[in-house]
């Protein structure tokens, strides 16, 4: 027969149901708990994946951080440039006015968590001796800070705290908050990572923006530059060609564009094919002189200038060209060559006949000397002679007038000359069909004929020595009426300057501060 259980182990048996229930509610509790974390975790999850503004990221990181927990009362540090610091970026409730505080290596709850590089809770803030001092903290009593690490390194921390003292932060709390913490630091760096990627896109687009525009200065420059400008790829087709080169060698664009422009003559193939391997060594070809044909067969003498152009890579793509028409100044020059051909021609006969003059009077003026030293010699022979040297030097003095009435009547000769010989189709020239560089020379050529015999240039020169071969030139055409501007046009000078010639032939002439008249007085010279 079976013995009945005593009272007393029925009660024993009543309270291990009872502790064991009460375990199994506990258990149940503690799951539900875990399921209303790992829910509330999974929903701020989503909520952080979609914030990309940087500071709202915060502020959302916060919240959800102190729903977490359940406390009203939060802040988040985030380390600045230098590093040297945490300053805090958030904070709500008891921490609303602390925002913009900066803690160092080691100081308070955040400083101590990114020291350490763990989470750490305190129970009693208050009394806590690595406190951050102020009375606005004092109603604290229960905190927890978490660290926020990316790449082993703590890059901020998450603050909360309770100021009920019965209200606590146990270890279930410390390890929801770790998993919450390394998902907010994941949406932090994307975060910085999207924002880097807008300031980048925002920096291209700046940077297409400037491209663009720089690529529509140039093409308006090369639209408008008066030069003729083509631009060649690398195997010599035409790419670009702005008006300039339309209008000068007469070939539209539609007509040259991915073709090869022939517009080179033969006999300037050498000088451009050595140009061309020149440029693509590396060598810049500046102001180079050649020769091109237009499309109706005309030759011009042009200036050209190439260089190669890259792409972003460096490599060479094409090059530019720039062209300029010099066919009228290389005309002028070569008029202006002949001319002074002309002129040295000119200039060479005349010193001719004036190296005979001198050499003629050289001799004479030996032949003087010669006769004065053997008059000294005899001098002591003339006391007996005397009669017969008055009869000598009357002769000398006969032969001397001669000399000179014939140096005059050559003077004569050579005016007559000039004046029948070359003025007249000096003349006829003036009234050719010439241009006007042609006809100030013509003009320049006829004053100086006229200057070179003129006996008012010869008196004039011989008395104010001092006088410039320019001053001579402007003192005879004042002396011939001429006004200051038809002065300047004859000589191809300034008015200014033929001004200050005057003032200073009225200097030399000792006219400055007379009213006499320069012309006048040039007159009574020729007198």
């Amino acid at each position: 027969m079976t013995d009945k259980p005593t009272y007393e182990a029925l009660a024993h048996e009543v309270e291990a149901l009872r502790r064991q229930s009460e375990r199994l509610l506990a258990a149940e509790g503690a799951v539900q708990r875990h399921n209303a974390y790992l829910t509330a975790l999974h929903e701020t999850a989503l909520d952080l994946i979609e914030k990309l503004d940087a500071q709202e990221l915060l502020q959302t990181i916060l919240v959800r951080a102190m729903a977490l927990t359940g406390t009203a009362h939060g802040y988040i540090y985030l380390c600045i440039d230098d590093e040297r610091y945490m300053e805090m970026q958030v904070g709500t409730g008891i921490f609303g006015g602390q925002v913009g505080r900066r803690v160092a290596w080691g100081e308070g709850l955040g400083g101590q968590v990114r020291q350490l590089a763990r989470p750490i809770v305190i129970d009693d803030y208050r009394n806590w001796p690595g406190r951050l001092p102020g009375a606005d903290l004092d109603p604290l009593h229960c905190a927890v800070g978490i660290p926020l690490m990316a790449d082993q390194r703590v890059r901020g921390v998450i603050g909360l705290a309770h100021l009920a003292p019965e209200r606590r932060f146990d270890e279930e709390d410390v390890r929801l908050l770790e998993r919450f913490a390394a998902l907010a630091m994941l949406a932090l760096e994307k975060g910085a990572l999207y924002k880097e990627v807008r300031h980048e896109l925002s920096e291209r687009r700046k940077a297409e923006a400037a491209i663009r525009a720089s690529e529509q200065r140039y093409r308006n420059f090369l639209e408008s530059s008066p030069d003729p400008i083509v631009v060649y790829d690398m195997d010599g087709l035409t790419t670009y060609v702005n008006p300039a080169f339309e209008q000068t060698f007469g070939m539209p664009r539609k007509e040259i564009l991915g073709q090869k422009i022939d517009f080179v003559p033969p006999d300037a193939w050498p000088e451009t094919q050595a140009a061309i391997g020149a440029m693509l060594e590396g060598k810049k070809i500046n102001l180079f002189e050649t020769r091109r044909r237009t499309r109706d067969g005309r030759t011009l003498d042009v200036q050209l200038s190439s260089c190669l152009y890259t792409d972003e890579a460096g490599r060479h793509i094409g090059n530019i060209v720039t062209l300029r028409d010099i066919s009228d100044r290389k005309r002028a020059e070569r008029a202006l060559h002949n001319y002074q051909d002309q002129l040295e021609e000119l200039v060479q006969e005349r010193t001719t006949e004036l190296n005979e003059a001198n050499r003629q009077l050289g001799r004479e003026v030996e032949d003087r000397k010669r006769a004065e030293q053997a008059l000294l010699r005899r001098e002591s022979d003339l006391q007996a002679q005397s009669q017969h040297l008055e009869e000598v030097n009357t002769a000398l003095r006969v032969l001397l007038q001669q000399r000179v009435a014939d140096k005059n009547e050559l003077q004569k000769n050579v005016l007559k000359n000039v004046k029948e010989l070359v003025l007249p189709y000096l003349d006829q020239m003036q009234k050719m069909n010439m241009n006007t560089r042609q006809q100030t020379l013509l003009r320049i050529l006829a004053s100086n004929l006229d200057n070179i015999v003129s006996p008012f240039i010869n008196r004039l020169s011989s008395r104010f020595a001092s006088l410039t071969p320019t001053e001579i030139r402007i003192a005879t055409l004042v002396k011939d009426g001429k006004t200051n501007k038809e002065i300047a046009d004859l000589m191809t000078i300034s008015r200014n300057t033929v001004l200050f010639h005057r003032h200073n032939i009225r200097k030399k002439l000792q006219l400055t501060g007379t009213a006499g008249n320069l012309r006048s007085h040039l007159l009574t010279l020729e007198e």
